[in-house]
């Protein structure tokens, strides 16, 4: 064993990197330690590619282990399961801004596996394990034009903070990941509290000085630990067969890329490509050589569009850099939902529903960190026919978890109090035409569909995907880009927010970085167009709907003493019981005794909420009381004054003549009004009826004459 070890300060927390004693036979191997979260990263590759391959194959697996957080996992099997959605987003948090670093060319098969191994509840795994993920590639000695470093970044104050703890982050205005080289930004994930683009972008250049700590701690453990480079150079280009495919397909190429519907403009690119492929590919052609030809026609149709733009031509469908696609919006589109709307953004359209329920239907998350639950939940779904095309419809794919929880992060930002509205709320977005930027139509939609279901929502929430075209000292930044502009282009910047601020704002960069003048340039064009957008909502759907829809539940709050909260259970839970049966209502009572009433019809509500007040009430003294004669006794009654609390009726406080026999005036279940004339200190009260009733005024004796 050849044990390294690499130690920094990270502001007040302290990294260690290790490499050389745990999983030597993988290229790479770290284990980082962040205080007491430890997470063992490592990265196998191949020492070559598959004959026909076409892409560069990169697996990234982020996997939490419940024994990290001394727990053992819930459910039958006692083991970890398919990944969490928190893995998912974890894995892709790694993925994006190392892909870009691997060179053009370079087909081996590449696999990251990060393990959290130790848990502190305070410090997220995310970090070390980007941090991981970039050292054990450089240990690796594949190709790569790395190390990059990662930091979380929180606001509060006025006051940028590196790496918050998990605590402070409810506290924070912000939760900023960004991750980048020693030169330049590559991805950058966030929400944020309706911060101006002038606070996020700082948070960006914030994080991205104080990572390069990080990067260097990274580069002395690569040059004492590493392996060797590889011998690997790009594949040679063939500029004679270039140069016959322009000559072929290149017009024809320009022309296609001049028709502005989406499904007309691909059928003909299709039938330019397989025009190439007929023509150029010789009969003892092998697949290398095919996918050379197919990625010769893709840089060509990348020079097309990308000089185009540059040179000031009209786009792909014949905007310019700054236009947003025509806009159509309409609510209530489905009878039976509680809130739904239909948001229509060139070809690309998002149907998304809102869906009320109880606390009951809260998400219930088994983590490595413990057990908690979500109250707002959002999901998109991507289906195949949304692009014309067939495919699998089944478990979503990890761009759909991506996706819906941007979606969740632009508008958990503008949701009203727990206190203040205590439903569960569920946003599910469908994409039903996708032409770019379906997550930020999603965010529109889910405004809207919020508005319509009558969620009292601070403000109108929208987004829009910034593209950018960079060639040398040139760029150009593209307002809500299309899917052929995202491919072809070099940036895909989605910002959402309202009039006063962002909420959510999420970067990946396909080359090796962008800098701050070009994110100013681009933030200030995002601002520019989220302003269009949200005038066209507000002019649709001017405020929230006053009503909620008759299919959603009504939820009814209200407050008991917490010593009550037994009363209203009842032994083994019958009182509560009964009381749901014969209300048709769903009852949640909580432990400081805010008890929530969900029912469809108001009058149950009301019902179910008397008894309850009924349940709990405290008797008090002198007041009167509509009460039940449960028992008769020789020498008085058993009344009940309110469910629960009894008292006694003495025989001598029935009527004020004398009473013979108690059954002479009451019956058991009779109803009588009493009044509660004592209770002593262990609750027994004493109640009377004749309390209630004038004593009869005696004859006046006879006035003597004379007198």
């Amino acid at each position: 064993m050849n044990k390294v070890t690499k130690t920094f300060q990270w502001g007040r927390h302290q990294v260690t990197l290790e490499t050389g004693e745990i999983a030597r036979q993988a290229d790479g191997a770290v284990m980082v330690s962040m205080d007491d979260t430890v997470v063992l990263v490592t990265c196998v590759a191949q020492k070559s590619a598959k004959p026909g391959q076409d892409f560069f194959p990169l697996t990234v697996d982020y996997q939490e282990r419940f024994y990290a957080g001394g727990r053992i996992p819930g459910g039958f099997f006692k083991r970890e399961g398919r990944p969490t959605e928190k893995e998912t987003l974890t894995s892709r948090l790694i993925d994006r801004p190392l892909r870009p670093l691997f060179p053009e060319g370079f087909y081996n098969e590449v696999q990251i596996i990060a393990t959290v191994m130790s848990s502190n509840n305070e410090i997220d795994p995310d970090i070390p394990a980007l941090i991981g993920a970039s050292a054990a590639v450089a240990l690796a000695g594949i190709p790569f034009d790395g190390p990059i470093g990662a930091a979380r970044v929180g606001y509060s104050n006025g006051q940028y903070l590196l790496n918050p703890l998990v605590s402070e982050l409810p506290q924070s205005q912000m939760d900023l990941v960004v991750a980048g080289t020693k030169d330049a930004v590559l991805m950058v994930e966030s929400e944020a509290m309706e911060l101006s683009e002038e606070v996020m972008l700082g948070a960006v250049v914030f994080g991205h000085e104080q990572m390069q700590v990080a990067i260097q701690a990274i580069n002395e453990l690569a040059q004492e630990a590493g392996q060797d480079d590889w011998d690997w150079q790009p594949p040679a280009k063939n500029d004679a067969l270039i140069s016959q495919l322009e000559a072929l397909v290149k017009e024809d190429l320009k022309n296609a890329y001049r028709i502005h519907a989406k499904q007309e403009r691909n059928t003909t690119i299709s039938e330019l490509r397989s025009k190439a492929l007929t023509t150029l590919l010789p009969e003892s052609g092998n697949a290398d050589t095919e996918n050379h030809i197919k990625t010769l026609f893709g840089d060509l149709e990348a020079r097309i569009v990308r000089g185009q733009i540059l040179d000031g031509e009209p786009r792909i469908d014949g905007r310019d850099t700054r236009t947003v696609r025509p806009i159509t919006v309409r609510v209530g589109v489905l009878p039976r939902t509680h809130g739904s709307a239909l948001f229509t953004r060139g070809e690309t359209q998002a149907l998304v529903i809102a869906t009320l329920g109880t606390a009951r239907d809260e998400q219930v998350i088994d983590a490595v960190q413990g057990e908690y639950k979500e109250r707002f939940m959002l999901h998109y779904n991507f289906p195949p026919y949304s692009t014309g095309e067939t495919g699998r419809v089944g478990t979503p794919k990890r761009r759909e978890i991506g996706h819906g929880r941007l979606a969740k992060r632009a508008l958990v930002a503008t949701l009203p109090k727990p206190e203040d509205f205590s439903y569960t709320i569920r946003v599910v977005s469908e994409i039903t035409e996708s032409n770019g930027s379906s997550s930020m139509a999603s965010v529109c939609g889910g405004s809207l569909a919020l508005l319509d279901a009558g969620v009292p929502v601070k403000s109108h929430t929208a987004g829009v995907a910034m593209g950018l075209i960079k060639e040398g000292n040139r760029f150009a930044v593209l307002t809500d880009i299309l899917g052929d502009e995202d491919h072809l282009g070099d940036m895909d910047f989605k910002v959402a927010g309202t009039d006063s601020g962002v909420t959510a704002l999420q970067m990946d960069i396909k080359i090796t970085g962008i800098t701050k003048e070009i994110m100013q340039v681009a933030l200030a064009q995002a601002k520019e167009a989220r302003i269009h957008i949200l005038g066209i909502m507000k002019q649709a759907v001017p405020h929230v709907r006053e009503e909620l829809s008759s299919f959603a539940p009504r939820i009814i709050t209200m407050k008991i003493n917490p010593e009550k909260i037994r009363d209203v259970i009842g032994k083994g839970g019958a009182v509560i019981r009964a009381l749901t049966e014969e209300t048709g209502t769903t009852i949640e009572i909580q432990d400081d005794g805010t008890v929530s009433i969900a029912c469809v019809s108001g009058d149950a509500g009301e019902l179910a909420k008397k008894r309850i007040q009924e349940l709990t009430a405290e008797v008090e003294v002198g007041h009167v009381y509509d009460g039940t004669v449960l028992k008769l006794l020789d020498f008085g009654a058993i009344v009940s004054v309110l469910p629960g609390r009894d008292g006694l009726l003495h025989i001598s406080q029935i009527a004020h003549e004398r009473v013979n026999a108690v059954g002479d005036y009451l019956k058991e279940g009779q109803q009588v009004k009493v009044k509660v004339l004592e209770a002593d200190e262990k609750g027994r009260l004493r109640l009377s009826m004749k309390a209630l009733v004038e004593p009869p005024v005696a004859p006046a004796a006879p006035v003597e004459e004379g007198v």
